[in-house]
């Protein structure tokens, strides 16, 4: 029997203005249930939580080191576990054509390091074979975290969502800006915690059946949304650097003149081919990657270079690419199979941090899993598991659809271990 070892991470964002409520309770319940249901040890369990300021912070770097950790020392055999309990974002990946959602969809560190899901996918690739790698995110847009793998329940890729596309711009062709300008707003609104009702059924310019920003809720208790929209990314990485001058097309270059080294390695290889391509006097160039970054970042390029700060873009230059390819949209290479997501939601859909009258407060996803467990003495399938936490929130009134992402094999395998 091989070892049994989990990652645990819980962020509440406590004093801003992206605070949740559950984080930190879903994390607790989870380790609870590692020891007392699937017989982990509690040496073998690692935390991560914002609760104070005592502990190690669950920064984008530590929990990249910390999972780094898990996967390094993982043999043949053993079973590997990561929960997350936190905010969710989603960038427009740099050309919206190869991506299976068309975002790099990431979960939000406490310091707004952002983690994506080419840097999962990367991850779990270095799992041995042999070794089962299972990712619970009860997050909002956790739908498309695992980038490439396979969708055995939900329509977060495009392949599903092709369709739905397609009856859209049958129906109207002027939807897309209109869609455009809908989302501008409702991330206003958002990101002061105001949330605007949709029809459940009505379409979106981003693919799919549009549920997302909203979900029914249940009436005797208060629900927020686990979704960071960009308005507020943006506000809170300029109070973090004290510039005004942050906007969308700056979000990656300004990840990485915070972080260096400790960036997303999706955001230094951006900026490494955007540096490349910068030096070679193709700023000018409409519609490719520079077009997409924005004059403020390229002017930031600018001053870097013309002020003799080469030594800043070090890790970007150091920082391995094979191909523009994963910079533009994620790299060509195998699906990961070692590894299972349970997303909270669907990549367009957001995920719900819920507070009872009581006070007792936690995730959607996060109690289903609790509920369903509690009430099943042995083993659960990932694909039951999922399939049950989608019944049991349609029937407490939230619209969320939880995903499963892995290889076929894996669908009927038991949660965890």
């Amino acid at each position: 029997m091989g070892r049994k070892r989990a990652l645990l991470v819980g962020i509440n964002y406590p004093g801003t203005k992206a605070e949740l409520k559950g984080c930190h309770n879903d994390v607790d319940r989870m380790h609870r249930c590692l020891v007392d249901r699937f017989g982990f040890e509690e040496d073998d369990i690692r935390v991560l939580v914002d609760r104070d300021s005592s502990g190690t912070q669950p920064t984008g770097a530590n929990i990249r080191r910390a999972l780094a950790q898990l996967v390094g020392e993982a043999r043949p055999g053993d079973f590997l576990f990561f929960h997350y309990s936190g905010h969710g974002t989603r960038l427009p990946a740099e050309t919206g054509q190869n991506d299976d959602t068309g975002y790099d969809e990431c979960i939000v560190p406490s310091d707004m390091n952002l983690i994506t899901d080419q840097d999962f996918r990367e991850l779990v690739q270095k799992v041995p074979n042999g070794c089962l790698f299972t990712i619970v995110s009860d997050s909002c847009h956790s739908g498309g975290l695992l980038d490439s793998a396979k969708e055995q329940i939900g329509n977060s890729t495009r392949q599903n969502q092709t369709q739905s596309r397609e009856r859209e711009e049958q129906s109207d062709s002027g939807s897309g800006f209109r869609s455009f300008l809908k989302e501008t707003v409702r991330d206003v609104f958002e990101s002061e915690g105001i949330h605007l009702p949709r029809s459940r059924h009505s379409q979106s310019h981003y693919g799919g059946e549009d549920q997302d920003e909203t979900y029914a809720q249940p009436t005797d208790g208060h629900t927020k949304n686990r979704s960071l929209p960009l308005s507020t990314l943006i506000e809170m990485l300029k109070e973090k650097t004290g510039k005004d001058d942050i906007d969308v097309g700056s979000i990656r270059m300004t990840l990485f003149n915070i972080f260096g080294d400790d960036a997303s390695p999706k955001v230094k290889k951006f900026m490494k081919v955007m540096l490349g391509k910068f030096q070679q006097g193709q700023s000018g160039e409409q519609g490719g990657l520079m077009g997409m970054v924005g004059s403020l970042a390229q002017e930031f390029l600018k001053v870097k270079l013309e002020g003799n700060e080469e030594e800043a873009f070090k890790p970007a230059i150091e920082q391995e690419v094979h191909s523009v390819d994963e910079v533009y949209a994620g790299t060509k290479t195998w699906a990961p199979n070692n590894g299972i997501l349970i997303s909270g939601c669907q990549s367009n859909q957001t995920s719900a941090d819920a507070t009872t009258p009581q006070g007792s407060s936690y995730g959607a996803l996060s109690n289903a899993i609790q509920t369903i467990l509690a009430d099943k003495r042995g083993d659960v399938s990932n694909k039951d598991l999922v399939t049950k936490a989608r019944e049991l929130l349609a029937k407490q009134g939230y619209t969320q659809q939880p995903g499963l992402y892995c290889s076929d094999e894996h669908v009927h395998v038991s949660f965890i271990c």
